[in-house]
């Protein structure tokens, strides 16, 4: 399996492209770049500054990897974007180096994301994740692993966005949205159990029902969260699923978003 660069791309004679390489009309590729093998790279893409692209993405035409931060605390450092494998970028999204010596931007693998979609500084994306057209992540956004963000979503910096949640699109995201869960709004608000995902992700029954159960205690109770968790960890069966919504609501710092309150 050859390097292919087409004649008119730009490619540093220091960059490293791994076999199967390919490189499309007119982009650039800088000297710290490392390219997987079996990665495809369409026209007038860039891709600069310390980058590492794992085995077999594919990243369309106008695709900007590796940019300095929009962040007015940074200063001129070696500091990394981090990508695995198989991640499908589309059309003109961008995606920035981090913040600080030493410190990376890091998207992990199977990942799609959508036209225009920009991922900030310092945000980690885990796995299977699908940014639509035009979302915007802030800096140090962190997206655990199947969570679906619709298009033209905005969300905060500092944000967690919990597992195979999903939030539709044209929200304002301000606050964390636990796993398993699903959003909607300006400002983001719950609005019950991501069933539907569950099911398609061959969570069995009984983890559905235990999580549903989990979702009632903490938002139809009125307990507070402090007690609403003890309560789901005093009486619902600690599976995994349920211990991980527990810890991620315990250790968020900006707070959760809360179910939509609909007027009677």
């Amino acid at each position: 399996m050859e390097v292919f660069i087409h004649p008119t791309a730009i490619v540093n004679s220091k960059a490293k492209l791994e076999d199967g390489v390919e490189v499309g009309p007119y982009s650039m590729i800088g000297e710290n770049v490392h390219i997987g093998r079996g990665t495809k790279i369409g026209p007038q893409v860039l891709v600069e500054g310390w980058v590492s692209i794992g085995r077999d993405c594919i990243i369309s035409q106008g695709v900007s990897i590796g940019g300095l931060p929009q962040d007015r605390h940074y200063k001129e450092c070696k500091s990394f974007i981090k990508i695995g494998d198989r991640n499908l970028i589309r059309e003109y999204a961008t995606i920035h180096r981090a913040t600080g010596e030493g410190n990376a931007t890091q998207i992990g693998n199977d990942n799609f994301l959508m036209a225009y979609s920009h991922i900030a500084h310092n945000c980690v994306l885990e796995d299977g994740i699908v940014l639509a057209n035009f979302v915007g992540l802030a800096g140090y956004v962190t997206v655990e692993k199947r969570a679906i963000i619709g298009g033209l979503t905005g969300v905060h910096q500092y944000v967690r966005i919990g597992a195979y949640s999903i939030i539709g699109g044209c929200s304002k995201v301000v606050k964390d949205i636990p796993p398993y869960m699903k959003a909607d709004g300006h400002p983001a608000t719950l609005w019950g159990l991501n069933s539907v995902g569950l099911r398609r992700a061959n969570f069995p029954p009984k983890t559905r029902t235990l999580l549903k159960k989990a979702y009632k205690i903490l938002f139809k109770s009125n307990l507070n969260t402090t007690e609403a968790l003890k309560k789901i960890e005093e009486e619902i069966n600690p599976i995994p699923e349920i211990k991980h919504l527990c810890e991620f609501i315990r250790n968020s710092e900006r707070g959760i978003s809360k179910e939509k309150i609909i007027p009677k």
